[in-house]
């Protein structure tokens, strides 16, 4: 039984495999051997240049190094042969000694440019160049139009084919609140209605395309670029005379500005300034329960740009005024910063929007007209929310100063607020967890509680109100989670959104998240976002902020500010809630900010609503107004827009790519990825 089992085990195909690599082996070992002399060889291809004697053809030649001995102790121990005489290590052969070769040329100096040197190691000391020769495009100055006939032939149809580039004047241009010949036509400026938005009308804005400065450069990455920015990218030095003294800024050799931190009221740096406040008040804690801060006349946002190293957010708000450049120095840092000016309107955010607002030396009268202003601070402060005042009449004891702290006093005295300490020349108050105490002042206390139908999340061209806005009985807004707990948890405010679901809203908020999550992590994946250096980033259609909660989980060193167009829900409250920046604003107009101060612009179904009331061409020329030279433009639309949306984005100078989502080629969306060159007339 075992002889015919051990039979069949050789007709098996495994025997039959194991017989068939043993005779191939056998066979190419005796071929080798036949056919090998044994000795040291090295073949060469090679293919010599064609001439009239010798053929073009490939040929195969034995190594010229074939036959000779090599002393390698000596090739590694010689250091420095000299010149004209045989050195110990020379190569030897068997027959001659070869004559040795004249040195290789040196190589050429390495002029870094990143953060990588020339040993391939990280390093913070790193010189940024100027812009690569192939991001660079020669532009003109004229606009060149096609006009025709529709397919009715009833009208002409026109269509621009280059957008020409504006006159330099206008490299700083912000269209509503450049508006000169609006502001002229003013009544009374006396509020600081200057420096409000008044936009141009319509078919008077802006058409052309605003250009960089002379000698533009790319901007200095972050964390670098919070001490440092290019002189040529903001090339204004009045705030160097002004406020050098102040430490707010300094020029750096002939290329840069420098900032070292410093503030009026903390000459000696924001870092001992926010440890002082966080001494006065044990529960202000930075990062934690304080996430989300309003810094009123920033300056060059010194005192945000240091509170992000706690993980707290601020917005930056300063006007247009005599210190003009300073919130484009701020964008320029990579401090989140818009302009803004209290004056006659509501700001442009949302209440219960801060945990803290800052103020320190704000040349803001915060008592004129019965405290309107000190009431729009009331408006977007959280409730329990601290209210820092840096400023002389806290400390100062001249007879003018001593009046206006005590304006100030029964002025917050009446507004419920608490004040929590003094101390040397700060002042902190809190402001009430509910209405109670608001219920329980003398009657005829002014002012007022607002109406109980005032909706004090409509801020968009709604002028101030003398009245106190009410908390919700409810306790929404007041009662958020710590950071960074925040940031995923669905806030009670999601409930009072004015959408078209109420059940289901927790199950909407989670289902946004999981879906920018997944399309960011592969644009990271795919697109190499992290190899871009983002950090200012606009997302022109927020809905809850999901996009932005997907960049800090992919944890990219980036700020995002969240815009709610008018078109839609106000979902700002929730934005807030979440520990993340937001503002309003009517993509049909001009948005407040410098030009070239977004690295990456992000449009979501933007345009497939809005073009419904606005032309594309105002949002795209006004998208490219605030987009760096070098930056990136990612819009995510209906397949139906993208075709004019690719026209407008060449006749920009821009390189559009449309690419199919994950859902396939098939589906009804498209992505357009756009990269803006830098355009020289």
């Amino acid at each position: 039984m075992k002889l015919l089992g051990n039979v069949d085990f050789l007709k098996s195909q495994a025997a039959i495999k194991f017989a068939a690599f043993v005779f191939i082996s056998v066979a190419f070992f005796y071929l080798g051997k036949h056919w090998s002399d044994g000795s040291r060889q090295l073949i060469f291809f090679s293919r010599q240049s064609p001439s009239e004697t010798t053929p073009s053809s490939p040929s195969i030649a034995i190594s010229p190094n074939f036959n000779k001995e090599f002393n390698l102790s000596a090739l590694i121990n010689a250091t420095e042969p000299e010149t004209g005489l045989e050195s110990p290590g020379s190569v030897q052969t068997k027959e001659e000694s070869v004559p040795a070769s004249s040195p290789p040329p040196p190589p050429p100096e390495i002029r870094s440019y990143g953060i990588v040197d020339a040993n391939g190691t990280m390093s913070d000391e790193f010189e940024v160049g100027e812009f690569d020769p192939d991001l660079v495009e020669n532009w003109d100055n004229t606009t060149e139009v096609e006009t025709g006939t529709d397919n009715k032939d009833v009208g002409f149809t026109f269509r621009v084919k280059k957008f020409g580039l504006c006159d330099e004047s206008m490299r700083e241009y912000i269209p509503c609140l450049d508006n000169v010949e609006a502001i002229k036509r003013l009544k009374s400026t006396d509020k600081g209605e200057r420096f409000e938005r008044h936009c141009p009308e319509e078919r008077k804005g802006l058409n052309c395309l605003v250009p960089a400065p002379k000698g533009y450069r790319p901007p200095i990455p972050w964390p670098r670029s919070r001490d440092e920015v290019w002189f040529s990218n903001v090339p204004h030095t009045r705030l160097v005379d002004d406020k050098g003294g102040q430490n707010w800024i300094s020029k750096k050799g002939k290329d840069k500005f420098k900032f070292p931190g410093g503030g009026t009221q903390f000459i000696h740096g924001a870092d001992q300034y926010l440890d002082q406040m966080s001494k006065m008040v044990p529960e202000i804690t930075f990062g934690n329960h304080i996430r989300v801060v309003l810094d009123v006349g920033c300056g060059v946002a010194s005192f945000g740009a240091y509170l992000l190293s706690q993980n707290v957010l601020t917005m930056s708000v300063a006007p247009k005024d005599v210190h003009e450049n300073q919130i484009q120095f701020a964008l320029e840092r990579g401090v989140p910063a818009m302009v803004a000016a209290f004056a006659t309107r509501r700001l442009l955010y949302p209440s219960q929007a801060f945990d803290l607002i800052h103020c320190s030396r704000c040349r803001i009268n915060w008592t004129r007209d019965d405290g309107i202003l000190l009431l729009e601070v009331n408006r977007m402060l959280r409730a329990g929310g601290y209210f820092a005042w840096a400023a002389q009449p806290v400390y100062k004891h001249e007879e003018a100063l001593e009046e206006q702290w005590e304006e100030m006093l029964n002025l917050t005295t009446r507004l419920c607020w608490n004040l929590v300490k003094k101390e040397g020349y700060i002042a902190i108050w809190q402001k009430p967890f509910n209405n109670s105490c608001y219920l329980s002042r003398e009657a005829g206390t002014s002012p007022p509680l607002c109406d109980p139908d005032d909706d004090p999340d409509n801020v968009w061209y709604v002028d101030l109100k003398a009245c106190i806005t009410r908390l919700p009985e409810n306790g929404y807004g007041a009662n958020v989670a710590p950071w960074p707990a925040r940031l995923q948890t669905p806030p009670d405010r999601l409930q009072s959104i004015q959408i078209d679901s109420y059940i289901a809203r927790k199950e909407l908020f989670k289902a946004e998240s999981k879906y920018w999550k997944e399309i960011v992590a592969s644009y990271v994946r795919s697109l190499h976002w992290k190899s871009f250096k983002l950090r200012n980033i606009l997302d022109m259609r927020a809905g809850f902020g999901g996009f932005a909660v997907a960049l800090i989980e992919n944890q990219l060193d980036a700020w995002v500010l969240n815009v709610v167009p008018v078109s839609g829900a106000n979902t700002l409250p929730v934005i807030y809630d979440r520990g993340l920046l937001g503002v309003m604003h009517d993509w049909c107009e001009p948005f407040d900010t410098y030009p070239r101060t977004y690295d990456l612009l992000h449009a979501a179904s933007l345009f497939s609503v809005e073009r419904k009331r606005c032309n594309m061409s105002t949002i795209m020329l006004e998208m490219d107004r605030i987009l760096r030279p070098g930056g990136r433009v990612y819009i995510r639309d209906s397949l139906e827009v993208m075709g004019e949306l690719q026209d407008i984005a060449k006749a920009m100078g821009w390189h559009p790519a449309l690419r199919d989502t994950s859902e396939g080629p098939h589906a009804s969306y498209r992505v357009l990825v756009c990269d803006k060159r830098l355009l020289r007339g």
